[in-house]
C-alpha cells in the first residue's frame, strides 16, 4: 500500500515510474522512509499523523525560504500523508563521526563538522523563527509549563517507576514544579527544534543539512544546545563540548547579546531536563516497544545523569536525592564497560590453540598453513616473521596479502559491533606450522591495522618467539 502510493506519487511528479522503491532503516519515530531510485532518486515517506507532516512541509518550506539548508519537498499527497523530498545520501553526522564516538578522540574533521553544526543551530534558530507561522508546530506551539510537565512525567511513568526504585510522588511534583519555573524564565521567541543530535544532521559535501525537525516549536535556544551536546551515544569528552559551546557562543552573538556566566548557569538546568526527557523516551521505546537501539543508549544517558549529580541542584533537593539513588542501583552500575581490548596471537598448532583468560570461550583462529611457507627453505630459517627477509618473501609472493584482505573486513565489522555494543575483550589468533613466519607476520599486521583504524588497545603476543607488545589505545 505504502509504495503504491509512493509510486503514484513519483509518476504524478516525474511523469514516469521509479526504477525502484527500497525501504530504508527506520529511524526513533514511526515514520516510514523509501529511497525511489530513478531519474531523480528521491527520499518517499509516509508519515503517522497528518498534523506532524503538516508541520513538516510548512518547516520545510519556511525554512528554505530563509536559506536554511534542509530537504526540498517536490510532491505531497492531498491528504498530507505522502511526500517526497530530496534525497540528501546516507551520511548521517552521527556516522560521520563514529571513530571520534567509538574511541573518544575526535579528529579535526570531526571537529570540523561539528563546529558547523553548532553554527548552523544558532542560525535556524533565530533565522528560523523569523516570519515562522508557530500554531502550525505538532504536538504543541511553544515551549510552556504543560510541555514541560509532559515530559518529566514521561520519564517518571515510562523509566523510573519501570525500574522498580521506590520514591514519593508528591516531594517528585513538587521539584517537578520547581524545574519547570526555573526553565521558564528562559522563554524566547526563537525556533526551538526539540530533538537536535547528530542523528538529526546529515553530511552533504562536507556540510551539515538538517532534518527531522517536525517537533520544533517556538522556546529557549538552551534546549537545543544541551540535547545535542549531551546525547547520550555521542560520547563528547568534556574539552570537547567545551571547546563546541564557545563555537556556538560566538555564532549565538551575531543575534543576541551574552553574558556567559548566566548562560552557562542557565544551560545546566536544561542539560538535566533533556537528560530526564531522554531517559523517558529511551523507557518507552526501549522497555516498552523493546527497541534495541534504545536499550543500547541507556548506559550512556545514565552516565550523563550520573556525572551531573556529581554536583547537585540545590533547588531540586528530593528530585537529586531520587536521581543520585538511580544511578546506584545494579542494573545501571558499572553499565559503561571498560573500552575494548583485542588480544591478537601467533601460534604453532603443534603446542595448540592458546587459552582464553578472559573466560569468554575464545574468538577468531584463523589458519596460515596453506600459505606459501618461507620456513622450507633454508635460507629463512632464523629469521621471523618479523624480518625483512620473511616479510619481502610473503608479500612478494602475495597469498598473505589476500589472505590478510579477508580478515581485514571480518575482523573489522566485529571490532566495530564490540565497541558499540560496550564489549571488552575480543581475541583474534593466527597458526601455522611453527609459529615462526607466516602466523607472526598475520598477527603483526592485523595487530597494528586494528589499532591504527580504530584506536583500540591491542595486546600483540607472538607466543612461540617470546614476543609480547602492547600497542596503546589512541
Amino acid at each position: 500500500m505504502v509504495n503504491e502510493e509512493l509510486n503514484k506519487l513519483y509518476i504524478t511528479y516525474t511523469g514516469h515510474q521509479p526504477e525502484a522503491i527500497e525501504e530504508m532503516p527506520s529511524s526513533g519515530s514511526n515514520r516510514l522512509y523509501f529511497r525511489l531510485k530513478g531519474n531523480p532518486t528521491l527520499i518517499g515517506v509516509r508519515g503517522e499523523s497528518q498534523a506532524e507532516n503538516a508541520a513538516f512541509l510548512y518547516m520545510a518550506s519556511h525554512f528554505r525560504s530563509k536559506g536554511l539548508p534542509v530537504p526540498e519537498v517536490f510532491a505531497e499527497s492531498d491528504d498530507k500523508m505522502y511526500y517526497l523530498q530530496q534525497d540528501l545520501g546516507d551520511t548521517l553526522l552521527f556516522k560521520a563521526i563514529e571513530k571520534g564516538r567509538l574511541t573518544h578522540q575526535f579528529s579535526e574533521d570531526e571537529k570540523i563538522l561539528l563546529k558547523k553544526t553548532m553554527r548552523l543551530l544558532a542560525k535556524v534558530q533565530f533565522k528560523g523563527a523569523e516570519g515562522m507561522d508557530f500554531s502550525i508546530c505538532y504536538p504543541q506551539a511553544e515551549f510552556n509549563r504543560r510541555s514541560i510537565l509532559w515530559d518529566l512525567n514521561y520519564f517518571k511513568y515510562c523509566f523510573l517507576k519501570a525500574t522498580g526504585l521506590s520514591f514519593q510522588e508528591n516531594l517528585l511534583e513538587d521539584d517537578f514544579q520547581r524545574l519547570a519555573d526555573v526553565l521558564l524564565q528562559s522563554s524566547s521567541e526563537t525556533f526551538m527544534y526539540r530533538d537536535f543530535q547528530s542523528r538529526n544532521v546529515m553530511i552533504q559535501n562536507g556540510e551539515p543539512w538538517l532534518i527531522d525537525f517536525q517537533g520544533g516549536r517556538k522556546g529557549p535556544f538552551y534546549y537545543d544546545v544541551a540535547s545535542f551536546l549531551w546525547q547520550a551515544k555521542a560520547n563528547y569528552p568534556e574539552s570537547l563540548r567545551q571547546e563546541l559551546l564557545q563555537e556556538y557562543l560566538d555564532a549565538l552573538r551575531v543575534y543576541k547579546q551574552i553574558d556567559e556566566t548566566e548562560f552557562f548557569i542557565t544551560l545546566r538546568h536544561f542539560v538535566l531536563f533533556r537528560t530526564l526527557q531522554v531517559l523517558g523516551a529511551y523507557g518507552f521505546r526501549g522497555y516498552f516497544e523493546k527497541k534495541p537501539h534504545f536499550m543500547q543508549s541507556i548506559p550512556f544517558a545514565m552516565e550523563n545523569l550520573r556525572q551531573l549529580m556529581k554536583s547537585p541542584y540545590p533547588e531540586y533537593p528530593y528530585l537529586c536525592e531520587v536521581l543520585k539513588q538511580l544511578t546506584e542501583l545494579k542494573q545501571f552500575k558499572d553499565q559503561l564497560k571498560k573500552p575494548l581490548v583485542v588480544k591478537v596471537t601467533s601460534f604453532a598448532y603443534k603446542k595448540g590453540i592458546p587459552d582464553d583468560p578472559t573466560g569468554n570461550g575464545g574468538g577468531y583462529v584463523f589458519d596460515c598453513r596453506a600459505i606459501n611457507n618461507p620456513g622450507k627453505y633454508d635460507r629463512y630459517k632464523p629469521f621471523i616473521g618479523l624480518d625483512k627477509p620473511v616479510i619481502q618473501f610473503l608479500e612478494e609472493d602475495g597469498e598473505i596479502l589476500t589472505f590478510l584482505k579477508h580478515i581485514y573486513a571480518l575482523v573489522d565489522a566485529s571490532v566495530k559491533r564490540y565497541m558499540e555494543r560496550g564489549f571488552t575483550n575480543l581475541s583474534v589468533c593466527f597458526g601455522c606450522t611453527g609459529g615462526q613466519h607466516r602466523s607472526v607476520y598475520a598477527a603483526q599486521h592485523l595487530a597494528e591495522h586494528l589499532n591504527e583504524k580504530f584506536g583500540v588497545e591491542v595486546n600483540l603476543i607472538h607466543r612461540e618467539q617470546n614476543i609480547q607488545q602492547i600497542l596503546s589505545a589512541k
